[in-house]
């Protein structure tokens, strides 16, 4: 299930009613592609992220999303929704659009560094 509210996705991405089941999986990769870039989980509010931690499921650094993560997902969700293949002719390609790089870059942990 996701953080981030189908209908908040579903209006970033301009979609219709038609493709709300795929927009989901779309939403649902870009927070586990996020999740994993920023190597913690994320929860819609304290109250969840406390229930992960007693359930143990939190893991490590987990944190309440902020604006800058919900933006990056968006990000993410846009550019899987836009871009449905894996080449796209005339486009240079990434792993994460360099917007959400820049908007997760103070949430990352356990860099090694």
């Amino acid at each position: 299930m996701s953080v981030i509210d189908i209908a908040v996705a579903m209006q970033h991405v301009r979609a219709d009613d038609a493709d709300l089941d795929h927009v989901q999986l779309l939403l649902d990769a870009a927070e586990d592609s996020v999740s994993q870039y920023i190597n913690r989980a994320f929860y819609a509010d304290a109250d969840r992220l406390a229930a992960a931690v007693l359930e143990g499921a939190a893991g490590v650094d987990p944190i309440v999303i902020s604006p800058s993560i919900v933006a990056a997902c968006l990000l993410v969700l846009g550019h899987l929704y836009g871009n449905r293949e894996d080449v796209v002719v005339g486009t240079i390609s990434s792993a994460l659009p360099m917007g959400s790089r820049s908007l997760l870059a103070p949430y990352r942990v356990g860099l090694g560094v």
